[in-house]
């Protein structure tokens, strides 16, 4: 048996280096078997853990990462089908989402949402500093049949990314041109019932000597989805209810091109481009649940992204000062346009049909061109420095048109405005950054690192913009020590502590309307000072032939913490809210997963999360922004030959009352929820070189009424009982 394990060991290996498809720090998501005629369905499996990058820079396998980190493969993507890579972390550790719809879901890490998650593509950038403070950057942006892994460090990683890493990061790790000669390449088609969802992807890669090439392209067409009857709090649906405006249509294109040897020297250039049309933030009529709130619409139109990227790597240059070498430049623009409309009955005391009705409409085009300058060296057997710099420099230009409509009280009251919300303004970032890996011995590990941030944020002239021209720098270091102790070959310690940063955006300094939501306005505060955290995380790892265990605890303390708070003044009839800085933001938990293999292909597994957030300066005041408790279960079997595979989930969302529900009809207490899920997927066909593949899953078994915590002050419940199908062609 001792020789058959090897065997199957030795053929894992060579399939994971050469495909790169890591598995996740849970091991339930992303366990991968070598497709190999040398493997019969009767040879048992070895389990083994991932490549991961994000939290250190260099290649570590995710089980000596001395950070807190999740890895999904590309295999995973491909199988679970999911709209984003978002959707997959309802089921991981410490990780949930913000948002409805195939478009607009964003990432929440430990509680943490919006500007605190960090966005990057191959290490790079995608936040944008005109964004909503709650709102994060669409992961969508980035195709996903273009992404290789995903990498998430949960927790801050300020001192290798700078700004808005302050509560952790998502990188979406692209393909690049298979090493191998010749081409290959991929047809794809999912399809669900709940939003009759048609998406169609189709891709292609080559390499010929040196010269490697990609191409890719993806169609999707969503209509908005239904919210099944049930109860959820204090709210009840007699019938099914259409959660509108969580449709979307969209297309994105990529292009690559490298030339060079992937082991040591490439330069690469590639294109990228996605647009939306009518993806929305999703509401339900109150009328269903709740006749006296406002109604509240929210539609980007559309959306457009394109982005430009040219680079160059070298790892064998063997210097005095370098080892490896890594220089990015990118140039990309986001145009967007933005529609409100709310409509607000004023009660009883008001004649009948009196309400207020307001419309407005956003456009904004943020422009950035941003680099990152990385090199490493090792000047002793013990130290390996990474340093660089990175910098980016963001030009949004804003044109607004809002009105304002009273009626029930004669004649119509009209009021039109063309001020622009946000005047026409830069942000510019310049970071430094160095770290030291100190192997201490064979078995302890230690990471040191710094940073210096310079920030600086200034207004530009704007037309029908009247306000004084306004400008503020921030600029701050910080640092981070990270250590991970092998205790056995199957045992690790970990532990880190360190500040994050995040300087203040454009929307947080310079907003001056309406909010998005339409129920308050929102008046500028161009002397925020940046959010710093401290971040404590003490962990564990057990790793074994049929095991994975892992536990985690966390502090992070945020000092300047940015909230939008009551003035206690009004503004149009509006309450006025502004940015402010609060003393101190406490977030709290522990995260436990682990998954057994007992028997070949059979596994089982889940993951407990425990999340408590407080404004240290006010208990009172909730600041509660996911859930508080969180349990995932699953059970599954994967054939040795990867032929078949079939699973079946559990997912179970605690109540909570330290949440912000504002007057929303749904009571005190957050509700808890179950839901049930089973997904298989099996080859169909392969010869000559072609495989096909079919998935199907059924999401929301039970068919039950919930709603994400972080989509619940908003109502919009999730989606009911839906039939995913999937069929794939690859050669």
């Amino acid at each position: 048996m001792m020789s058959r394990r090897l065997e199957v060991t030795v053929a894992m290996a060579i399939f994971l280096g050469s495909t790169a498809p890591p598995a996740s720090g849970q091991m339930g998501l992303g366990t991968r078997v070598a497709e190999t005629d040398s493997l019969s369905a009767g040879d048992d499996i070895i389990w083994l853990s991932p490549i991961n990058v994000t939290a250190t820079r260099t290649s570590t396998d995710v089980f000596r990462t001395p950070s807190a980190v999740t890895v999904i493969g590309r295999e995973d993507l491909r199988e679970r089908a999911p709209d984003t890579v978002t959707d997959l972390f309802r089921e991981l550790p410490g990780l949930d989402v913000n948002g409805v719809g195939p478009n607009q879901t964003r990432p929440t890490i430990r509680g943490q949402r919006g500007q605190r998650i960090l966005l990057l593509e191959d290490g790079m950038r995608l936040n944008n500093t005109r964004r909503q403070q709650d709102f994060g950057e669409l992961v969508g942006l980035v195709d996903l049949s273009l992404i290789e892994r995903v990498e998430v460090v949960r927790g801050p990683a300020s001192v290798l990314y700078g700004s808005d890493a302050i509560g952790g990061v998502v990188n979406l790790v692209t393909r690049v041109p298979d090493a191998e000669e010749g081409l290959s390449g991929s047809v794809r088609y999912r399809y669900s019932t709940h939003d009759t969802q048609n998406k169609v992807e189709a891709g292609l890669s080559g390499r010929y000597g040196g010269l490697g090439v990609l191409a890719s392209g993806t169609f999707r067409e969503a209509d908005a989805y239904e919210a099944p009857a049930g109860t959820f709090g204090e709210i009840r649906l007699d019938e099914e209810v259409r959660v509108n405006e969580t449709g979307v249509e969209d297309e994105s294109l990529y292009l690559h091109a490298d030339y060079g040897s992937r082991e040591s020297r490439r330069v690469f250039a590639k294109f990228e481009r996605y647009r939306a049309d009518d993806a929305g933030f999703g509401f339900v009529d109150p009328s269903s649940f709740a006749p006296e709130l406002p109604l509240v619409q929210i539609l980007y139109p559309f959306q457009t992204f394109a982005k430009y990227t040219m680079g160059y790597s070298d790892s064998s240059l063997g210097t005095a000062f370098l080892d490896r070498l890594d220089a990015t430049a990118y140039i990309q623009d986001n145009e967007r346009r933005l529609d409100l409309n709310v409509e607000i009955p004023l009660g009883p005391e008001a004649p009948p049909g009196a309400q207020v009705d307001v419309h407005s409409e956003n456009f904004t085009d943020i422009e950035t061109f941003g680099m990152r300058v990385e090199g490493q060296k090792r000047p002793y057997a013990r130290h390996l420095f990474t340093f660089g710099l990175d910098f980016f420099r963001d030009d949004s230009e804003n044109t607004d048109f809002s009105r304002t409509t009273v009626l029930g009280f004669g004649p119509p009251m009209v009021e039109e405005s063309d001020r622009p919300q946000v005047p026409n303004s830069t942000l510019r970032n310049l970071g430094l950054f160095l770290q030291d890996q100190l192997d201490l011995s064979p078995r302890a590990t230690v990471i040191l690192g710094v940073r210096y941030h310079d920030v600086r944020a200034e207004t530009e002239p704007t037309p029908g913009f009247t306000g004084d021209a306004l400008e503020d720098t921030d600029r701050t270091v910080v640092a981070a020590a990270n250590g991970v102790l092998e205790l056995t070959d199957r045992v690790n310690l970990i532990g880190s502590i360190g500040r994050g940063f995040r300087a203040p955006n454009l929307v947080e300094r310079f907003f001056d309307g309406p909010t998005p939501e339409g129920a308050a306005f929102q008046s500028p505060n161009p002397q925020l000072q940046p959010e710093t955290s401290l971040n404590v995380d003490l962990g564990v790892r057990l790793q074994g032939e049929r095991l994975y265990l892992e536990a985690f605890a966390f502090r992070n303390r945020i000092d300047d913490g940015i909230r939008i708070a009551p003035t206690g003044r009004t503004i149009d009839g509006l309450p006025e809210f502004q940015n402010v800085n609060v003393d101190e933001l406490l977030f709290r938990g522990v995260e436990l997963s682990g998954d057994v293999f007992p028997y070949r292909g059979l596994y089982t597994g889940g993951n407990l999360t425990w999340v408590d957030s407080e404004d240290a300066n006010d208990p009172s005041n909730p600041v509660g922004e996911s859930f508080s408790v969180k349990l995932n279960l699953h059970a599954g079997y994967r054939d040795a030959l990867d032929r078949y595979w079939i699973e079946y989930g559990i997912r179970h969302n605690g109540e909570r009352d330290d949440v912000i529900l504002v007057n929303n009809p749904i009571g005190s207490t957050l509700p808890a929820f179950t839901i049930h899920a089973i997904r298989a997927s099996a080859r169909v066909f392969r010869a000559a070189g072609v495989t096909q593949r079919v998935g199907l899953a059924v999401e929301n078994l039970t068919d039950e009424l919930y709603a994400e915590s972080a989509n619940a002050s908003f109502f919009r419940p999730a989606a009911g009982r839906s039939l995913i199908l999937t069929w794939g062609m690859f050669f």
